[in-house]
């Protein structure tokens, strides 16, 4: 099967605890630094963070990047300097074009549930964009024993994803135990892509072209892929896997 696959193990991630936060980093990020995992082409930061109840993150500034949040369970209250401000659920995904700059916040206001998402950077083809908001809902159904495009670039026009300014997709998928399906890389045959796959950690496991075991908090690095080559994900634990796939140059 096409692509060479390397494992970056859950434990072997950044990690810090602060209590009101608990965070893992896939890539340098805050006091974390490793010069092995600076960033995978556009993709510079994949963050899994819980955050308690009735704390959060500060306003606080960004610029250039294209910043977007994947709610996996709990509330998440976005407020930023564009005047937006929502609560986002599990399914939501809430994407900022920081461009010339914002600041935002981002706070779990729920008494006593944490919440847990991914926050991740992208680094946009122009970096002095005018500041965007988005936001919008991709259910449980949609993503069940599929694989589900939520983010495109903004000039394929595609009405059902949320649109970046780079070569860059996001996809998602909830496999069933003993359910498998294939994903096909974008780009047209001979376009060189990377892909990285992150198992979030909601106790699934997940088998990749049917020798790379991802346990819950793992990802896998693909590289040496093609346009249209396919992956195949299988569900081979006694729970529904959640994981989530980014395709880009």
């Amino acid at each position: 099967m096409p692509g060479k696959i390397v494992i970056r193990p859950s434990g072997e991630r950044g990690h810090a605890n602060h209590g009101w936060l608990d965070t893992h980093h896939t890539f340098s990020f805050a006091s974390y630094y490793d010069h092995q995992y600076d960033g995978f082409g556009r993709l510079r930061v994949l963050n899994e963070d819980i955050v308690q109840p009735k704390t959060g993150f500060g306003t606080h500034p960004h610029r250039e990047y294209e910043i977007f949040s994947y709610i996996i369970s709990g509330e998440l209250e976005h407020r930023d300097s564009m005047g937006n401000v929502e609560i986002l659920k599990r399914g939501d995904l809430q994407l900022t074009v920081a461009g010339t700059g914002i600041t935002h916040s981002e706070y779990n206001q729920n008494p006593s549930l944490p919440v847990h998402f991914l926050q991740i950077w992208v680094k946009p083809d122009n970096p002095r964009l005018t500041p965007e908001y988005h936001t919008k809902n991709f259910s449980d159904k949609q993503k069940l024993n599929s694989v589900l495009h939520i983010i495109s670039p903004v000039d394929s026009l595609d009405e059902n994803t949320i649109g970046i300014h780079s070569d860059f997709h996001f996809y998602a998928s909830l496999l069933e135990p003993e359910q498998s399906v294939v994903y096909k890389a974008n780009g047209e045959q001979d376009d060189e892509r990377k892909i990285y796959i992150h198992n979030t950690g909601t106790g699934g496991v997940i088998k990749v072209n049917e020798e790379t075991v991802l346990n819950e908090g793992d990802g896998a690095f693909v590289t040496e892929i093609k346009g249209s080559e396919e992956l195949v994900f299988e569900s081979v634990g006694d729970k529904t896997a959640e994981f989530v796939i980014i395709d880009l140059a």
